[in-house]
């Protein structure tokens, strides 16, 4: 069966701006009071890394269970927020955001049982609403995650239903945490059947029959749950009716089946199971186990982790899976249960030269084709004939086109950067498209332009980033611009409307997106060619972007602000240290920001794929150490105006990466810039965040934005 989920983007992180020519004053000295930061220990903490010894002073800020720690957030909070309420109109910015913010919004449906569900948004609540309905009778609420907290910090972060639809397995997030309960209830009256699941991380939930389903996590780590390691990934099966210290391990408990991540994946029709582990955030090896045989062993198929492989569909014995096994771009192939080496896999979408995503449903498969970080689709049959390609409104993203085997619609999404998404039906036999859901937004996408244009790396590498504006902005320079960025971990940026993103455009402002390598925008090469020892790749594209931006005349330093979140993080970090005159405002949100260290927070030591580690070997050390942005701050340097954004429930990038590279800052800001520190509290890594506190949120980082660009009234 398959997950659904509503899940906000924490990453997608935009601007608002203002009419220049009246409202900017870059020279004009700010009333803002001036900010007296507090005082932060410094401790005689020393690491020897291969003969070299590296300074850790703010070492004690990584205990987030002392009370020190607390007292120096609070104290922290304190002077940020009284910063942020002397900017005039961060109260406009906040109704502004809050009036585009407040219109319906809608998922696409999907049946389960005699039911169909969809998830919705009366415009302001902190989270979505799922509701069902049968046939043409009223709508009623199913699930309600804003009676799950008063403050709305309480998430759902994943539905799925048994085979007949009958039984409802839902996951929550409780501030923001990785963390999950899973709830188990009767679809049909809603009541709960037994005690909910604890400890639950990094699981998805694939049932088997109606019987149970599988989920995976963690040992509960000793000390600090938000920030002490987890390395050791297991997968279970929960037998409905038994208690959970009863579930039986499937992998992942002896040494030999060790891994980081664990995964699983139930056939439509309960056959298989196919388990996937791995040991970075790229690559898995992969296995499966025979459900229909009660004492069958769990066969091995890929024991290298070189590939990225998982089911896409089944049919009887063909299992077709998603491969960039010996095709960067990917493709689709068919594997024969009773033959599933790799040698004996026939290719189903050959690879192209464009990155391949895929989908099934209603006894089809689909190719989402990227394009230059944008979407072509083309409907196949499962043998692999092209059958039509699918005609979307514009150019931008299409998400979708996935159900059961037996749907005969499916249903798929379009957006851009100027464009709200629009659900649209698909008729799987005839190929007809029509509008289902139209989007409520109250913004006109007329009156603006998205262009893509492709700049040159340092390197001479060709990079494309896509530029949106109202129509008719003067190119004198002079507007105030978000450049955002991401640059890792096979992740590809694509157009996608933000109701944030629609503020800052209706008022004149400009916001860029480069596609920088790291990504998977041109498939696993170009992923690779940002990695380890490469990193500095992804920095040299972000900034050769800004160079860009500059030297068209969209903008100047005086009115550029750099935008991204978790590995966006650290490049906003990163470049921000190496060329500070060439930007206004910095915006690091929930960074990866201590490179030495961390791979020993959590599940971070995953994430060497990317990065490699301090440990690995001296080279490695060398070049992490050369651009860790907690460790190449210099002291007496004029940096940007920096607002760094994190949770304090953030057990995925842990607030210790802020925390230190705050008071690093605060500490060696030789300008009159300002480096405050946002934290927010009962948040995590940006999941689930409330409606409420996204508004919040952006109110403060635009405001303070736009009033360090000398933006004067809006």
């Amino acid at each position: 069966m398959k997950n659904l989920s509503i899940i906000a983007s924490a990453l997608l992180l935009v601007a608002c701006g203002s009419e220049p020519e009246s409202n900017v004053e870059p020279e004009t000295k700010t009333t803002v009071s001036s900010v007296t930061y507090p005082q932060t220990r410094k401790d005689d903490v020393v690491d020897e890394y291969f003969g070299q010894q590296v300074a850790d002073p703010y070492r004690w800020l990584e205990d987030d269970r002392s009370a020190e720690t607390a007292a120096w957030v609070k104290a922290e909070n304190d002077v940020t927020f009284g910063y942020l309420e002397q900017i005039p109109y961060r109260d406009t910015l906040k109704k502004r955001l809050t009036e585009l913010w407040n219109y319906e919004k809608y998922s696409a449906p999907f049946t389960e049982g005699d039911y169909t569900y969809f998830y919705k948004n009366d415009g302001l609540q902190n989270q979505y609403v799922v509701y069902r309905q049968q046939g043409d009778g009223d709508a009623e609420v199913f699930l309600d995650p804003n009676k799950f907290s008063e403050d709305g910090t309480t998430s759902l972060a994943q539905l799925s239903f048994s085979k007949q639809g009958n039984i409802a397995a839902y996951a929550i997030s409780e501030g923001g945490s990785d963390w999950r309960k899973i709830i188990i209830i009767d679809a049909d009256t809603k009541e709960q059947l037994e005690p909910a699941l604890e400890n639950v991380k990094f699981s998805g939930i694939s049932w088997k029959g109606d019987e149970g389903f599988f989920y995976s996590s963690y040992d509960k780590p000793e000390g600090s749950e938000l920030s002490a390691k987890t390395d050791q990934h297991k997968l279970y099966y929960h037998k409905l009716g038994t208690a959970q210290s009863e579930d039986k391990v499937i992998f992942g408990a002896t040494a030999e089946q060790k891994r980081r991540y664990v995964g699983a994946q139930v056939s439509e029709d309960d056959r298989f199971l196919l388990i996937s582990g791995a040991q970075s955030t790229s690559g898995n090896d992969l296995h499966m186990l025979d459900l229909t045989k009660t004492d069958a062993a769990i066969q091995t198929i890929m024991n290298d982790q070189s590939a990225d492989t998982y089911m896409l569909d089944s049919v009887d014995d063909t299992l077709y899976l998603v491969t960039n096994k010996d095709a960067p771009n990917q493709k689709v192939v068919a594997m024969n249960v009773n033959d599933p080496a790799p040698a004996n896999w026939k290719t189903i979408i050959d690879e192209s030269e464009n990155v391949l995503k895929a989908s099934a449903g209603g006894g089809y498969l689909y190719a989402h084709y990227m394009v230059d970080a944008t979407t072509k689709l083309v409907q196949f049959d499962r043998q692999g004939k092209k059958l039509r390609d699918i005609q979307l409104p514009d150019v931008g993203t299409a998400s979708g086109l996935d159900g059961k085997s037996d749907d005969a619609v499916l249903y798929y999404s379009f957006t851009n950067y100027k464009t709200p998404g629009t659900i649209y039906s698909f008729d799987v036999n005839n190929g007809d498209s029509a509008v289902y859901q139209a989007s409520g937004a109250k913004f006109n996408s007329d009156d603006y332009v998205s262009k893509q244009v492709f700049y040159t790396s340092k390197d001479g590498t060709k990079v494309p980033m896509i530029i949106t504006h109202k129509k008719g902005v003067e190119l004198n320079g002079k507007n105030p611009t978000i450049l955002y960025g991401y640059g890792g971990f096979n992740i590809s940026l694509t157009p996608y409307f933000s109701v944030a993103n629609g503020v800052w455009l209706e008022q004149g402002g400009v916001y860029a997106v480069a596609n920088m390598r790291g990504g998977g925008e041109y498939g696993k090469e170009w992923h690779k060619a940002g990695t380890q020892m490469q990193k500095q790749n992804v920095f040299d594209d972000f900034i050769a972007a800004a160079e860009y931006l500059i030297e068209a005349n969209y903008t100047s330093s005086d009115y550029l602000a750099i935008r991204g979140g978790s590995n966006g993080g650290l490049l906003v970090g990163a470049v921000m240290l190496q060329r500070p005159e060439l930007f206004k405002v910095a915006l690091p949100a929930v960074g990866v920001l201590d490179m030495l260290r961390y791979h020993t927070f959590t599940s971070g030591a995953g994430w060497a794929y990317d990065y490699g580690t301090s440990e690995q070997s001296k080279e490695m050390f060398e070049y992490l150490y050369g651009y860790s942005p907690l460790h190449n701050v210099k002291a007496g340097e004029n940096y940007p105006a920096t607002l760094i954004t994190t949770g304090d429930h953030d057990d995925r990038v842990v607030p210790a990466h802020s925390f230190k590279f705050a008071a690093e800052l605060q500490a060696k800001q030789g300008g009159e810039n300002p480096v405050l520190i946002r934290i927010e509290t009962n948040a995590g890594h940006g999941a689930g965040t409330p409606v409420s506190k996204s508004i919040e949120q952006y109110a403060d980082i635009f405001g303070f934005t736009l009033y360090n660009m000398g933006v004067k009234k809006l």
